[in-house]
């Protein structure tokens, strides 16, 4: 979740009816090489993710078990994959500490191919390189080091769409037709003039979208180049697309069109049941966030149209296996079980999750969704998926996304001038990444 998020990623806690999106979650670890926890030939093994990738709450971790009898599997999450990244980092940096199954965002990816490869196990050594037809092609290629190494074994992917409260939208006199919504918000520009309209007729406390980072973010999704270009050359500063993004995002900051919530923060967890927000860009692992968070009451509210400016993708992760794995071959099992299209076939009609199994993207083309008033999920995310731009991923993507949703929060929280937020965030890339 299974991105995001450029902004912090967290995802489903609950998975209901019949499918939901999820970004994932842990933390603990071990680093010797032994094969077994204890004599009788019990394994433990741990999984260290970040949110929640919807695992646990799917049955998968007792399916498995049940399959394998003998091994227990023990996941931790840390909610916030910052902080997430930041602690893996340590441990890898000292060898210690780690699970032997350990989560890695799409926007960290390449820093594992390009600069970690050496603390990763090859999965090849297992037999992964007879998996590779098994995922769409740039999800194999974006875990392949530089030597050819399976760095990581794919799980979902982000595909975008808009999700919007249809209730809050009747309230304001706005059409609820999901057909008619992807017509009068194609564009970006379109969905602002909306967001005003509704902004003018608004019940009380309620503002058009949550926060002006998951707009910008969004928008970034929809590009192939974002801050690297395919020769590894940095490029933020200069790409038209992203100061798109960066612009749309002010708009709505200047025209009061969003509620200031920090995602994954408690005050936003609670907006999706008070209404505090109508529309919310949402990749498909969002969508067992929001089932979790809106609860049973919010059943029916929802509904799922397709995204305005085009498709996009925001997220998606990797299980990898560190060499300081206590259970290498074990780990590498279980995520060979986990990533095959089976499971991700289960995982998206049970949390949302969109698999990037070739195999599985087949399943589920027909799916829908009750929760969110019956939305062709199926369709709606199957579409995005496939018109989506294979992205050019850098080794720092999610720091330079972390620093430009900083500026913006500026803009949007104190009322920043546009210039000086964005000369922050120049001036904080430069910190974090030299």
């Amino acid at each position: 979740m299974p991105i995001a998020r450029a902004a912090k990623r967290a995802v489903v806690r609950l998975g209901a009816v019949t499918l939901a999106g999820a970004l994932l979650a842990a933390c603990g670890g071990s680093s010797d090489d032994s094969s077994s926890d204890s004599a009788g030939g019990k394994v433990t093994i741990t999984v260290d993710l970040f949110g929640s990738f919807g695992y646990k709450e799917a049955g998968l971790y007792a399916e498995y078990e049940k399959l394998h009898p003998g091994v227990t599997i023990k996941q931790t999450d840390t909610e916030d994959e910052a902080d997430y990244w930041k602690s893996l980092q340590t441990r890898l940096a000292g060898g210690a500490g780690l699970a032997d199954v350990q989560g890695i965002e799409v926007g960290r990816i390449a820093s594992v191919t390009q600069q970690q490869a050496d603390r990763f196990e090859d999965l090849k050594k297992y037999g992964a390189d007879s998996l590779k037809d098994q995922f769409a092609p740039a999800k194999w290629a974006a875990a392949t080091g530089k030597g050819g190494e399976v760095l990581g074994l794919g799980t979902d992917v982000g595909p975008e769409a808009m999700c919007y409260r249809t209730d809050l939208f009747q309230q304001a006199g706005l059409p609820t037709d999901r057909e008619e919504l992807a017509k009068k918000w194609s564009t970006w520009d379109g969905y602002l003039d909306l967001g005003k309209q509704y902004k003018a007729k608004a019940p009380a406390k309620s503002a058009w979208l949550d926060s002006v980072g998951s707009l910008y973010s969004i928008m970034i999704g929809q590009e192939k180049e974002r801050y690297y270009d395919a020769s590894g050359k940095l490029i933020w500063e200069q790409n038209p697309a992203l100061r798109s993004a960066w612009d749309h995002a002010v708009q709505a900051a200047e025209a009061g069109l969003s509620a200031k919530l920090d995602q994954w923060s408690p005050q936003w967890n609670q907006a999706f049941s008070a209404g505090s927000f109508a529309t919310i860009p949402c990749p498909a692992w969002m969508l067992g966030y929001i089932k979790g968070q809106a609860g049973e009451a919010g059943k029916g509210k929802w509904d799922v149209a397709k995204l305005p400016g085009g498709a996009g993708n925001w997220g998606g992760s990797y299980l990898a296996v560190p060499k300081a794995a206590k259970h290498k071959k074990e780990a590498y099992e279980l995520i060979k079980w986990l990533t095959a299209p089976e499971q991700q076939t289960k995982l998206f009609q049970k949390q949302g999750n969109f698999p990037s199994a070739t195999g599985a993207i087949e399943k589920v083309a027909d799916a829908k969704d009750p929760f969110f008033s019956d939305a062709p999920i199926g369709k709606i995310f199957g579409d995005a998926a496939k018109e989506a731009p294979v992205q050019v991923l850098g080794v720092h993507d999610q720091n330079i996304a972390q620093q430009i949703t900083n500026a913006l929060s500026e803009v949007e929280r104190k009322g920043t001038a546009p210039e000086k937020a964005w000369s922050n965030a120049k001036k904080g890339v430069e910190n974090t990444i030299g």
